[in-house]
Order: structure tokens, then C-alpha cells, then sequence
């Protein structure tokens, strides 16, 4: 097996800790995704997690996601930023960009977004994995063109981004406005699940007698000290919602 292989705690097949009894959760919840054929959890399928809620927890500390899809015969994923409200996830780019553009035509796409809680130290080389939180969903985008829905959803991004930036900066201008796509994608039922993994390290049996130090080494995005604008006009504080950033924001819907 290959060290690749070994640290890869990817949604589908790719994951090398084989032990089903340790670090396994399936989320429970009344509001559940419908599960289908296509996001069914089929390796190590008690990690699977269907509960909205749970869903969109992952989804709200997240704010980078990877787009896949087709353009010209090439499969193609590239990472973008997003932002969700309800039941719609929300991309944006340039006008020009090839990956807007190659979207907002309808072709099937799937987004992916990956949380990485820590690295799981065994004692087995092939028992190394990762703890992790990760979403799929497919489907399609459609461009948002009716104006005051189109600023609307900008404002959403902002806020998943950098909740309150929006409220306090010079807003889009009428060509910010045009030279700016807007998607939105909708989570549906059969098109959305998620796959999580904590919890320490499971070995064989015979291994625990080893001296190897084993357990898992957590893992967080840092925020550190803002860094001023050097341009910064002198005299202008450091505003709350940059100095009290955090990748936990919570959402009411």
C-alpha cells in the first residue's frame, strides 16, 4: 500500500483505516438529505452523514470548496470560494472565467469541501488516517441574473467569507455589478451527503503491546493578528469583525 493511500481520507473509496468500529459516526436527525445510489456512503458506510443540520455545520465553517466538472472533453477541478444560505450553495467569479462560464451553461458539476480535524497516528503503517469532515454535492448551477437577487446573493458570500464585511465596505458599483457572475446550486434530496471520521487510531490487537507512540494529532486553521493596509489611512481601527474572526460562524438557517 502506498503512503498516499494511506493518508487519503477522501469522501469515496480512498481510505486506508480499515477498522470499522473506531472513529465511525453516523449523525442522527429528523431533517435528513434522501439518500440514493449516487451518494450513498458505501466504504465504511457508518460514517456516512445524511442530517441537514450536520451538513450545514460543515458547510458554514468551510468556505473553500472544489468544483468538478467536464469543459471540452477534459475533467477539470478547480478550487473556488462559496457561500450557502438554506438550501443553496453560492459560487461567483469574473464574467470572463472559464469555470463560470462552463456552469452557468448547466453542465453537471460536483463540489466537494474537505475539513481536516487531525492526523491519525497508528502504530500499523496501515492503520494511518485522518479525522475529517467532508461534504459532496452534485448537481447544476444556475446563473443568477435578476439584479437585485444577483446583489443579494453577493452580499450572502461576503457574510459566509467574512461575516459583517459587507455591511461596512463601498458596495458593488453598477460595472462591479455586471463584470461579476453569480451562481447558485441547489442542495437536493438524492444529490448531497457528507462522511466523517474522528476518534484515535484502531490497530491490530497485537500492536497495542508495541512501544509506538500512537494518537492523533489535531489539526485547525489559525487566525492570527490582522496585518494593516500599508496605504491604511491613519487613525482607523482594526473594525470587531475582523479582530473577532472565527471560522464557526453560526447560521439560522
Amino acid at each position: 500500500i502506498s503512503l498516499v493511500e494511506v493518508f487519503c481520507c477522501c469522501v469515496g473509496t480512498l481510505t486506508a483505516d480499515t477498522t470499522a468500529n473506531t472513529g465511525d459516526r453516523e449523525m442522527e436527525g429528523k431533517d435528513k438529505f434522501e439518500v440514493s445510489d449516487l451518494t450513498k456512503v458505501k466504504r465504511l458506510a457508518n460514517r456516512g452523514v445524511y442530517d441537514k443540520e450536520a451538513i450545514y455545520k460543515i458547510l458554514d465553517e468551510g468556505f473553500i470548496a472544489h468544483v468538478g466538472f467536464e469543459m471540452d472533453g477534459q475533467p477539470i477541478v478547480l478550487p473556488t470560494g462559496y457561500g450557502r444560505k438554506g438550501d443553496f450553495l453560492y459560487l461567483h467569479a469574473k464574467a470572463s472565467a472559464h469555470m463560470i462560464r462552463a456552469l452557468a451553461s448547466g453542465k453537471p458539476l460536483c463540489i466537494s469541501v474537505t475539513l481536516v480535524d487531525g492526523l491519525v497516528m497508528a502504530r500499523g503503517m496501515f492503520y494511518h488516517s485522518m479525522n475529517y469532515r467532508s461534504v459532496v454535492v452534485f448537481g447544476q448551477a444556475t446563473e443568477i441574473l435578476e439584479e437585485e437577487e444577483k446583489i443579494e446573493s453577493m452580499r450572502i458570500f461576503s457574510d459566509h467569507v467574512a461575516p459583517g464585511r459587507w455591511n461596512v465596505c463601498r458596495l458593488p458599483n453598477p460595472a462591479e455589478i455586471k463584470a461579476t457572475k453569480m451562481l447558485k446550486v441547489e442542495m437536493r434530496d438524492g444529490h448531497v451527503s457528507a462522511k466523517v471520521r474522528e476518534g484515535p487510531p484502531g490497530d491490530e490487537e497485537e500492536d497495542y503491546a508495541k512501544d509506538l507512540w500512537a494518537g492523533v494529532l489535531p489539526l485547525s486553521l489559525e487566525v492570527k493578528a490582522p496585518i494593516n493596509d500599508p496605504k491604511l489611512k491613519a487613525g482607523v481601527p482594526v473594525p470587531e469583525h475582523i479582530a473577532n474572526y472565527t471560522r464557526t460562524p453560526e447560521k439560522s438557517s
